[in-house]
C-alpha cells in the first residue's frame, strides 16, 4: 500500500513539473500577445476619392484593432478628431494649416493621396479649357454690368486653397474680382451648377468628374499652378494620442502605407473601393482615379509654402509656418518605411 501512495506522490509531483511550464508558457504568450497588440484607433476619413481608400486599413493593418469611420467632409473629420471622438484623421494640409492658427492640438504623421481638385466653368460661359485671359474677361464684363461673378468650393477643403492660389496666379482677386460661395457638401457641387447659382465652382473628385460626366458643367482647369500644387491630404493625430498609443499610431500609418502602395499598383481596385463607397458609377470612378497621385510622403517645404499663402489670401490671421514646420512628426514613417525622413518629403 506504501509502495502505491509513493508511486501515486510520485506521478503527482511529475504531472506538475509538467504542467507548470505549459502553465508558464500561456501566460507569456499572452503577455507578448497583449503586448503586441496596440490599444484601438478610430481613424476618420471624408467621402472624396483620394480618402475611400481609407475604407480598406481595418483590414490591412496588424498589431492594432483599426475602426475606419466615414465624415461628409474633411472639416467634419478635423471636428471630430479635434472633439477626441477619433484618434487618426484624414484631413487637408489647408485642415492642418487652419487647425495650427486656432490654437489646436495637432501632429501630421503620414500623407495619403494627392490631386483630385477641377475647376468647372458653366456650359453657358464663352470660355474654353485653360483659357484664363478669356476667363479673366467674362469676370470684367460680369463686373461692368454690376453682376456678381459666383464661384464657389467646400470652403476648409483643399480644393477651395487651389482655387485661391491658382486665382492669385492669375491675378484674380477672390475678394475683389468675384464673390465666393461655399457649398458645405461637394455633393450638393452639381446641383448648384444645375440650378445656375454659380459660374464657376471648383469640386473634388469624383463628385467632380460625376458634374462632368452630367454635363453640369464644362472642365476649365486643374488648379495645380499654385504653391500647394497637386498637395491635398494629410494623416494628422493628437499629441496625446502619440503619448498614450504610440504603437498604435504607427501601426496605423503602416496601414495606411500598405493601402497607398495598394492603390498605385492596381488601379481596378482603387476604382472600386471609390466604387463601394461613394456608390457612382464605375466610370465616374475611374475618371477620378486619373486625378489622383498617391504619396504617403510629408511635404514640409510645399506645407510652409501653403501656410504663407493661406495667410496672404487672408484666409488664416497667423503666421502658423514656424508650428507647420514643427508639427509634422516623420518618426512613424521612418519606422514603417525603413527610409530617412529626408526620402519622405522633409
Amino acid at each position: 500500500m506504501r509502495s502505491i501512495r509513493s508511486s501515486y506522490a510520485a506521478l503527482t509531483r511529475a504531472a506538475s513539473l509538467l504542467v507548470a511550464p505549459l502553465m508558464l508558457t500561456a501566460v507569456l504568450t499572452s503577455t507578448v500577445s497583449q503586448a503586441q497588440e496596440a490599444e484601438p484607433i478610430k481613424l476618420g476619413y471624408a467621402k472624396c476619392a483620394h480618402c475611400t481608400p481609407l475604407s480598406l486599413t481595418p483590414q490591412n493593418a496588424t498589431g492594432v484593432t483599426l475602426e475606419a469611420i466615414s465624415f461628409n467632409t474633411g472639416n467634419d473629420v478635423l471636428t471630430a478628431l479635434i472633439s477626441k471622438s477619433i484618434d487618426v484623421a484624414q484631413v487637408t494640409y489647408l485642415h492642418y494649416a487652419t487647425a495650427l492658427d486656432k490654437g489646436f492640438d495637432i501632429v501630421g504623421i503620414s500623407g495619403q493621396i494627392n490631386g483630385g481638385s477641377q475647376i468647372l466653368v458653366a456650359n453657358d460661359l464663352p470660355v474654353k479649357a485653360g483659357d484664363w485671359d478669356g476667363l479673366k474677361k467674362v469676370i470684367a464684363q460680369y463686373k461692368a454690368e454690376g453682376k456678381p461673378f459666383r464661384v464657389a468650393a467646400s470652403r476648409g477643403n483643399a480644393q477651395d486653397i487651389h482655387m485661391r492660389g491658382a486665382f492669385l496666379t492669375h491675378g484674380i482677386n477672390i475678394n475683389k474680382d468675384v464673390q465666393f460661395i461655399n457649398i458645405p457638401n461637394p455633393s450638393d457641387h452639381v446641383q448648384a451648377l444645375r440650378r445656375g447659382e454659380v459660374e464657376l465652382i471648383t469640386s473634388v473628385d469624383p463628385f467632380a468628374t460625376q458634374i462632368r460626366e452630367v454635363k453640369a458643367a464644362k472642365f476649365f482647369e486643374f488648379p495645380y499652378d499654385q504653391a500647394a500644387g497637386k498637395l491635398t491630404n494629410l494623416i494628422v493625430t493628437r499629441s496625446d494620442v502619440i503619448k498614450k498609443n504610440p504603437k498604435g499610431v504607427e501601426e496605423t500609418v503602416r496601414a495606411i502605407v500598405k493601402v497607398n502602395e495598394m492603390m498605385a499598383n492596381d488601379k481596378p481596385l482603387f476604382v472600386d473601393t471609390v466604387q463601394k463607397v461613394t456608390g457612382l458609377d464605375k466610370n465616374i470612378a475611374e475618371g477620378a482615379v486619373d486625378n489622383l497621385y498617391p504619396d504617403y510622403k510629408m511635404y514640409r517645404s510645399s506645407a510652409v509654402a501653403i501656410a504663407k499663402m493661406m495667410r496672404d489670401l487672408r484666409y488664416i490671421n497667423t503666421d502658423v509656418t514656424e508650428a507647420v514646420d514643427k508639427n509634422l512628426d516623420y518618426s512613424f514613417l521612418e519606422k514603417v518605411t525603413g527610409k530617412p525622413k529626408t526620402e519622405l518629403g522633409y
